[in-house]
């Protein structure tokens, strides 16, 4: 889940503790009210949804590019967060930017492909509808929901409700801080089944409090084929080929999908989630794909140098169903990431500079984020995974690999909760070592 907080502090800095920043808002002078007019202009026709596909690869390129910025914030670490629902926070943002504000945004989402804002919108709304209907079909369980809590004192735009009607919620914050932030953070606990509790801490909102914007997204899926508990046995993994430690090793025999990749010089192992009715389901839209390199030194950090879009889906698209024993950890892992020097890293600035533009959401007020938080969490068994998360903003050479009849996730390797259908990374992490799994 994503959050971005606002509030009117001129001096934020001067808030910060270790391990959280004041949420707070520089006051800066407005842009002219015209630069708003595009978001507030003439709706898109209905036939706009036909560019869905782009918003979707925009989504696989931003994942791919955050996971990269992460893995190089937090090296050596393990590492689980949701690119889904960092991009949805982010895109509620750009609805409300405008100015150089919003060509960030537009750079940094990869939404050049779009004719104007309310064409994203368009799109944005249309994916919404769809998956809604895909959850109505399938026992596997993913939801999404955005909010974006104004205080009742902002002035919105006119055009606002009309556009963003479903995901606005105006309150009384300024009177009321602590009562909206324990709102917010039950909202997110609701979404996420109890997984994620407590998002907010105290103080994280307070009456200077403009706009808290939030992303919250949930995944529970069942294994088509499901391992079997009584073969789960403690297994070595090789943090490295001096250091192992022992975890509980899953273990399943049958027929996957499986590309030994010679671009990304890996393994890539697909493990279906039941999305249909049937018993068993070969044709899974949702799956968790396993990068797996070989275990040797930077193997994974050349894997990762070369892991795109491009390269995913060209190791996804080659893959073809083989039998195979398939060993994978069981494990559950939590983390909370501060993503402002991420989001800076990938070059989102100026919605943190006290000259940010957001006359698409007040040109009455003036609107820049102080802070952006991440909280995830998977957990991975015998029956298949669940994972939630939220965000706030307050060797191989030149030879091809060998076919294998083992896949043995007993060293660090990289994970995906993919949605073929949509081409989006939903949920991706990094599993280094056990030891320091929280």
């Amino acid at each position: 889940m994503i959050m971005l907080a606002v509030d009117h502090c001129a001096k934020f800095a001067r808030h910060l503790s270790r391990f959280r920043m004041k949420v707070c808002l520089s006051l800066v002078l407005l842009l002219p009210a015209l630069l708003s007019a595009e978001f507030c202009g003439t709706p898109t026709d209905p036939s706009m949804s036909s560019i869905r596909p782009n918003l979707y690869r925009g989504q696989q390129e931003f994942s791919v590019a955050m996971l990269d910025a992460i893995r190089k914030a937090t090296p050596n670490e393990n590492v689980f967060f949701s690119p889904y629902s960092t991009y949805h926070a982010l895109l509620l943002a750009y609805f409300g930017a405008t100015g150089e504000t919003e060509q960030e945004l537009t750079k940094t989402l990869r939404l050049s492909w779009a004719p104007s804002k309310e064409a994203v919108r368009s799109a944005y709304r249309t994916e919404k509808q769809a998956r809604a209907l895909r959850a109505k079909e399938m026992p596997l369980e993913f939801s999404s929901a955005d909010r974006l809590y104004f205080d009742n004192q902002v002035k919105l735009a006119s055009c606002l409700d009309s556009r963003l009607h479903d995901e606005i919620v105006q309150l009384n914050i300024r009177d009321n801080a602590e009562q909206t932030r324990q709102q917010i953070n039950s909202w997110i606990a609701n979404v996420t089944h109890d997984q994620i509790k407590d998002m907010l801490a105290a103080g994280d909102i307070d009456s200077r409090t403009q706009l808290v914007l939030a992303n919250a997204a949930y995944f529970k899926g069942q294994w088509s084929s499901r391992f079997n508990a009584d073969k789960t046995e403690q297994m070595l993994f090789y943090t490295s080929s001096e250091n192992y430690s022992f975890v509980p090793m899953m273990k399943q025999k049958g027929n996957f999908l499986l590309n030994p990749d010679e671009r990304l010089g890996a393994h890539v192992l697909q493990l279906p989630y039941r999305t249909s009715m049937k018993e068993t389901d070969e044709d899974s839209d949702i799956s968790m794909v396993i990068i797996l390199p070989p275990f040797n030194t930077d193997a994974l950090e050349r894997v990762l140098a070369k892991l795109n879009a491009e390269t995913l889906e060209a190791a996804l698209k080659e893959a073809s169903s083989r039998e195979i024993e398939v060993s994978l950890p069981k494990f559950e892992f939590e983390q909370r990431l501060e993503l402002v020097p991420i989001l800076r890293e990938m070059g989102i600035n100026q919605i943190f500079d006290s000259n940010a533009s957001f006359n698409d959401f007040s040109t009455e007020q003036s609107i820049n984020f102080g802070d952006a938080k991440h909280m995830a969490k998977i957990k991975v068994d015998e029956e298949g995974s669940i994972a939630a998360a939220a965000t706030v903003l307050v060797s191989f050479r030149s030879a091809r690999p060998i076919e294998p009849t083992k896949f043995e996730c007993n060293h660090p390797f990289v994970f995906l909760i993919y949605d073929h259908k949509a081409s989006a990374i939903l949920f991706t992490g990094i599993y280094r070592d056990p030891k320091t799994m929280k």
